[in-house]
């Protein structure tokens, strides 16, 4: 159904729904348990997912005995199967063409949250899902005349880090403190055993490894791959014996196959060096991968954020984006942080024209290896 189109229409509707929708919205029972079904959105990308975990703890700490239902971009659900803070996981990929299946599945909430989506989809589906409280940060878009907390304005840049900014939302809906800001993600033994099976397989299953993650959600926070490749080579002459292991998404294998073929030339056929693991392996088995590596060199990413959940250390580049809105939030002793400016002005960010960004590239490949190196030495002092 092509039902963008009719936007217009669409909110005429809902303006005319919500004015006549007299249902009472008591804030008393926020926190207690008439609040039986709670509905939470966070259907974007695996990094925005991660950052909502803490929210989600949070409401089951508060609401124990409420049915949690999480809408969920569906790339997702293998990965977050069996989380502990929510009965449901909903496939939800916060476009139109699912927007309608969606509204007639999910009905008889008592309290929605909107933790990270896409408007106009996630405000409507949280209104149309029956929940009479409603609440978002950042509340500045067309239809927050729907919110439960339409005022005071909040824009991004008011609300910190993104794991603070879906704890802001909570506590709106009555989650009691204090709150742990820790990521979490759920166990997978089946993950565990892929990646343990295919760490066998290429024979890494006790060689010291270096992660590198050269894809991203947008170009913009790409560091350019010749980077990646040459920052290998420098790491591999004062420690030979280091492995690498480049991860992405099977759409990102080209790119990671490129990096591997480069480094693996470089050992003039003696041993190989790198391996992809984009494509051969799902996402679930992505935790234990990590946690296998001594660091993960990457932009602002999904796994960034995931290595972080499971406390493997990350050399994290940003330019385009803020690390103090989304980069490690905690553990910060453990990660390193090389952040450098914005060239253009105005910033395009997701539409940026640039193949490889310059703005990244003006992180050198020195700075990275001596951050790696620098990790790598605390590693081997604790073992001492």
């Amino acid at each position: 159904m092509q039902f963008a189109p009719l936007k217009g229409l669409f909110y005429l509707w809902l303006k005319w729904q919500r004015n006549r929708d007299k249902r009472p919205r008591p804030l008393e029972e926020l926190g207690t348990p008439a609040i039986r079904r709670i509905l939470a959105i966070s259907c974007t990308a695996l990094g925005d997912s991660l950052l909502s975990t803490p929210a989600l703890r949070a409401l089951r700490l508060t609401y124990p005995e409420a049915h949690i239902t999480w809408a969920i971009h569906p790339s997702l659900l293998g990965l977050f199967e069996g989380f502990p803070d929510v009965n449901e996981l909903f496939p939800y990929n916060n476009k139109w063409a699912q927007f309608l299946t969606a509204v007639r599945r999910l009905k008889g909430y008592d309290l929605a949250v909107i933790l990270h989506g896409n408007e106009p989809q996630a405000t409507p589906l949280a209104y149309l899902s029956g929940a009479r409280h409603i609440f978002k940060l950042p509340n500045t878009n067309s239809w927050s005349f729907l919110l439960s907390n339409p005022t005071p304005k909040y824009r991004w840049e008011d609300l910190g880090h993104g794991i603070d900014q879906r704890l802001a939302v909570v506590r709106l809906a009555g989650a009691k403190e204090p709150f742990d800001r820790r990521m979490v993600v759920p166990p997978h033994q089946d993950g565990e055993q892929l990646a343990e099976e295919w760490l066998k397989k290429v024979g890494l299953l006790s060689a010291p490894i270096i992660a590198l993650q050269p894809g991203a959600s947008t170009t913009s926070r790409r560091w350019p791959k010749a980077r990646f490749i040459e920052a290998a080579l420098q790491l591999l002459q004062s420690r030979p014996d280091l492995r690498f292991i480049v991860t992405g998404s099977p759409k990102e294998r080209p790119l990671c196959e490129e990096i591997t073929a480069t480094i693996n030339e470089s050992s003039l056929g003696n041993s190989r060096l790198a391996w992809a693991s984009a494509g051969e392996l799902p996402l679930h088995a992505l935790p234990t991968l990590l946690k296998k590596a001594k660091v993960l060199v990457t932009g602002d990413t999904g796994p960034m954020h995931l290595a972080v959940a499971i406390g493997t250390p990350v050399v994290a580049l940003f330019a385009v984006s803020d690390p103090s809105r989304s980069g490690p939030a905690y553990d910060l002793d453990r990660h390193l942080i090389i952040r450098k400016w914005r060239t253009c002005n105005p910033c395009l960010s997701k539409r940026c024209t640039y193949p490889e960004p310059i703005c990244m590239a003006n992180i050198t490949v020195d700075e990275v290896v001596s951050a790696v190196s620098q990790i790598l030495e605390r590693s081997a002092c604790k073992k001492e």
